[in-house]
């Protein structure tokens, strides 16, 4: 490996890691709202959800906006298009607020670092202008880092498992040791995502009712550990 790869590595490894001021612990991907449901039915299917969410949501919705966002990152008024693009295409709007508050959280951590062209957007968000979807954003200040695409995306899927397996064990639903062997056994779906190449006009699509249904009925439940 020669020293920028190493740079890179470690780089990605930063950006990767979920002490890295994000916002999203905030957030369980409709986890929470799932596992709710379906209590009443027997135990909850945990790699199953996850399997769901990476093969029917992140790899059709935002691997694609993430990669697209990549490669315009430099243009911000196609970027500010493909977040209104990200919005229409999420149904419930719990999702909605949550992929926004996520992408806003990360994107203010990276202005206040200096990271080229965060400021620039987190202002056109605050005139109305743009959105902040996290996968936009993820796109928008990766890319400025100098992580190259693939990186990106890949960045991108290992967070939506690890963060579903760190609120798995919050939610008491699995132990440590099982959170991170569903890791490891969803780490496959990402590689294997990882390989398919991202049209530049690829639609964003997902289907994951069950799961958008939990989170709709969440939004008018009780105490909650968290907001979707």
């Amino acid at each position: 490996m020669t020293p920028s790869n190493h740079a890179s590595l470690l780089l990605a490894l930063q950006h990767g890691d979920s002490q890295f001021p994000s916002g999203s612990f905030a957030f369980s991907q409709g986890l929470e709202a799932s596992s709710q449901l379906a209590a009443a039915l027997g135990p909850f299917d945990f790699e199953g959800f996850v399997t769901a969410q990476l093969r029917h949501r992140w790899a059709i919705a935002d691997r694609p906006a993430l990669a697209r966002a990549h490669r315009i990152r430099d243009d911000p008024n196609k970027l500010a298009e493909l977040d209104a693009e990200v919005e229409a295409s999420t149904l419930v709007e719990g999702l909605r607020v949550g992929s926004r508050r996520n992408g806003v959280a990360l994107l203010t951590t990276h202005a206040r670092r200096g990271t080229a062209g965060a400021a620039a957007y987190r202002a056109r968000i605050r005139e109305g202008r743009a959105l902040g979807h996290l996968c936009i954003v993820q796109g928008l200040v990766w890319g400025a880092l100098g992580l190259d695409e693939t990186t990106a995306v890949a960045i991108s899927g290992y967070q939506v498992a690890a963060s579903l397996a760190a609120a798995a064990v919050r939610l008491g639903l699995v132990g440590a040791i099982d959170a991170q062997e569903a890791i490891s056994r969803s780490l496959p779906m990402v590689e294997a995502a990882l390989d398919q190449e991202v049209d530049p006009d690829e639609p964003i699509r997902s289907f994951v009712p069950l799961a958008e249904i939990a989170v709709a009925l969440h939004g008018s439940s009780g105490q909650r550990l968290f907001s979707n």
